[in-house]
């Protein structure tokens, strides 16, 4: 487990020189108002979206696979909304990793943390079961104002920007554990603690099943909650995090454990995930992160892609 980020002179060579510089002018931004800095990051959100082709289409196609009930006027309005909300992540991602404790708690609500301090104090660990929104960054700052937590993330591959995000979210985590740590996993969550964990992107065809996401009929998701709360002896708490409709703030909401999980069987509990995946969606549907190529893994490996 990564406990502390790591300088070193290293990352001072001139290759890292540009990175350094953009860094500093990104920190620079803190000390606009919010709504300032989100007005920035929506023009900055519709320029990639002119610019970014590849992203952009992948975006577009999710949308539509996920929701084919609605027109194209509707998927558009959905497309580009996300976009400006894509770039308004960026200054979330600002924020969390720079703003002092006292000026996140000024722009912060929290409902349900109860249900955390119970579940610890019953001594179960906490599977904070979180979706991949644009705010998610700043969710976890948010969160470690009331509960530091273990995170869960990829190592990056560039030295600079591994050391930049670990230090940016160890200021909220207790930790961090990278995704394929599973051993760690459950010895954080034996403590008890809490961890963060998500099952809505596609991690390939490892441990994963082909069941519904939205209107797709057999995405590829991962089964490892049920592993995590079988091993780690937790709990699973739906977690949800936003940024308010007027660009105020931030919101987190932490829902109640769930009844009977694990569940039958792995299959029934990934379904039951992908339901609560998707009414969390549903919460905020142009702050999640449709970038991703949810569907690039088909049951037929021999298939037709979606994109």
């Amino acid at each position: 487990m990564v406990e502390k980020a790591k300088f070193s002179a290293h990352l001072l060579h001139p290759k890292y020189w540009l990175l350094w510089f953009g860094v500093a002018l990104m920190r620079t931004t803190q000390v606009l108002p919010l709504r300032w800095q989100m007005k920035l990051g929506a023009g900055l959100g519709r320029f990639v979206m002119r610019v970014a082709g590849s992203r952009t289409r992948t975006a577009k196609r999710n949308i539509s696979l996920c929701f084919p009930e609605m027109s194209a006027q509707e998927q558009q309005t959905l497309l580009v909304q996300n976009f400006e909300e894509t770039g308004k992540a960026l200054f979330d991602t600002i924020n969390a990793w720079w703003w002092s404790d006292s000026k996140v708690q000024d722009h912060m609500q929290m409902a349900g943390t109860e249900h955390i301090s119970n579940t610890l104090e019953a001594g179960h660990g906490v599977i904070l079961f979180a979706v991949h929104c644009l705010p998610l960054e700043m969710g976890a700052r948010v969160f470690g104002q009331f509960n530091p937590s273990i995170g869960v993330y990829r190592p990056h591959n560039n030295r600079l920007m591994e050391y930049l995000q670990v230090k940016g979210r160890l200021r909220s985590n207790k930790g961090l554990v990278s995704k394929r740590d599973i051993r760690q996993m459950v010895r954080s969550l034996r403590t008890p603690d809490a961890v963060w964990y998500t099952a809505d992107q596609d991690f390939g065809r490892s441990s994963a099943v082909f069941i519904p996401f939205f209107a797709v009929p057999d995405a590829a998701t991962i089964t490892g909650a049920t592993t995590l709360a079988k091993l780690g002896k937790a709990k699973v708490l739906p977690f949800f995090v936003e940024r308010n409709q007027d660009d105020s703030g931030y919101r987190i909401e932490v829902m109640p454990a769930l009844e009977d999980f694990p569940g039958v069987d792995e299959v029934s509990d990934a379904l039951r995930g992908n339901k609560i995946i998707e009414q969390l969606i549903n919460k905020n549907r142009h702050q999640y992160m449709w970038l991703h190529r949810r569907f690039k893994t088909r049951p037929d490996e021999n298939g037709p892609s979606l994109y």
